[in-house]
């Protein structure tokens, strides 16, 4: 029997769920041999829902995760079903916020673990899951390489001014600032968009909106970003899923004295009740918005408000960019949704924005018209293939660009 290609498992934990990839490492490409899901950890009927190029790697079947360490051990099974224990490499791992120290890809190591626990009041959404997930992996495979591949990271070279957040100087000290977000997904799309309209143009200025359940925009000149709609944790920027997005905060202490608000149920409040759930009072999902818009006034509103927002945040990046070459839509809305794409890009002819409705309406890959003088993309953004290779490029297990 041939001895399997050695390759690398990506993980991307939510609150009640875990994304996974398995790559194979192929010389010096990459090869997607399998992909899955387990949803609802820690709920009843958790589901395992798992892709792959093989007929008896598609299926779904119910699972009991009650919590992450049994959910990794039922996803570890499943791969070692596949491929074997010897045949994995490394682990990445999709960590979404690195603060201040952590900026390039590393090997996971206990003082990582330490020091990722010190900033779980930086991000108190995704780092304890997060952490969970990485010693659940080091308990099943204690010898097996992790790799820390931080969302940040992207986004640590940003010009000063667009860093600094105006409150006063000291706070900075302790790492208060812009950091950014959705970075493997932005590194990922600058890359893409480079081998499809060649260097040139991914070196122009560019505005990349990533628009799923987490929604933000971030502004590149040159390659390299210039500013993001996030801020010092994902809540920030243009209204989302269940988060807010922007807000007045003065609207902490008028909460707090009228309705008794304390920080955590404000906390709660703007990242899993608010957006377009909040607005609308039914559903967090826009395509279930787009399909109650013409009875249900509350979604319409949500929707405009998410299209008027993230307009505005292309308006001010054109600025801070100096003018626009090109606007790329990807995340689940960005790729699926050309009536919200329309809504966005609509009124902003004066920048030189013009959509072809037909491409537009197809989800084509160039949806801006022959006489626009900014051209438009849709591009299907991939996380995933971003950690692998992030991974092979750390561990140097590959010096050629991979495949998805």
């Amino acid at each position: 029997m041939q001895p399997a290609n050695p390759s690398i498992l990506t993980i991307n934990g939510g609150s009640s769920s875990i994304k996974f990839a398995l790559f194979e490492i192929v010389g010096d490409s990459l090869r997607r041999i399998l992909e899955g899901v387990i949803e609802r950890i820690g709920l009843p009927e958790s589901t395992l829902r798992v892709k792959g190029l093989n007929q008896d790697d598609n299926y779904t079947r119910q699972v009991t995760a009650t919590h992450y360490t049994l959910a990794t051990n039922i996803l570890m099974d499943s791969i070692e079903a596949r491929r074997g224990r010897d045949a994995l490499a490394a682990i990445g791992h999709r960590v979404v916020h690195g603060g201040p120290k952590y900026y390039k890809p590393e090997r996971i190591t206990a003082e990582m673990i330490e020091e990722l626990r010190g900033l779980k009041s930086f991000d108190p959404e995704h780092l304890p899951e997060e952490i969970q997930l990485i010693e659940a992996f080091h308990r099943r495979f204690p010898n097996l390489t992790q790799v820390g591949c931080f969302d940040t990271a992207f986004h640590h070279d940003l010009p000063r001014v667009a860093k600094l957040l105006p409150i006063p100087r000291r706070y900075e000290a302790q790492g208060v600032r812009r950091y950014g977000f959705h970075g493997l997904s932005y590194e990922f799309l600058i890359g893409e968009l480079g081998r499809l309209a060649g260097s040139k143009t991914a070196q122009g200025r560019v505005i990349l909106a990533h628009l799923g359940n987490g929604a933000s925009l971030a502004a590149l000149r040159n390659g390299k970003p210039v500013d993001t709609s996030m801020s010092f944790t994902p809540t920030a920027g243009v209204p989302m899923s269940t988060r807010s997005g922007d807000l007045d905060p003065g609207l902490v202490w008028f909460l707090a004295r009228t309705e008794g608000f304390d920080a955590k149920r404000f906390n709660e409040m703007v990242n899993f009740q608010s957006g377009l759930l909040g607005v609308s009072e039914m559903s967090s999902d826009m395509h279930d918005l787009l399909k109650s818009e013409t009875q249900d006034a509350r979604a319409a509103e949500a929707i405009a408000l998410f299209c008027y927002q993230v307009k505005k945040w292309i308006g001010s990046f054109a600025a801070a960019l100096g003018g626009l070459d090109t606007v790329v839509f990807a995340g689940g809305i960005g790729e699926k949704a050309p009536s919200v794409r329309a809504r966005i890009c609509d009124g902003l002819e004066f920048l030189g924005i013009e959509l072809e409705e037909k491409q537009n309406n197809a989800n084509e890959g160039m949806i801006s018209s022959a006489t626009s003088r900014v051209t438009v993309r849709v591009i299907r953004t991939d996380e995933e293939w971003m950690i692998a290779k992030t991974v092979c490029r750390a561990l140097a297990l590959g010096t050629k660009e991979a495949e998805s």
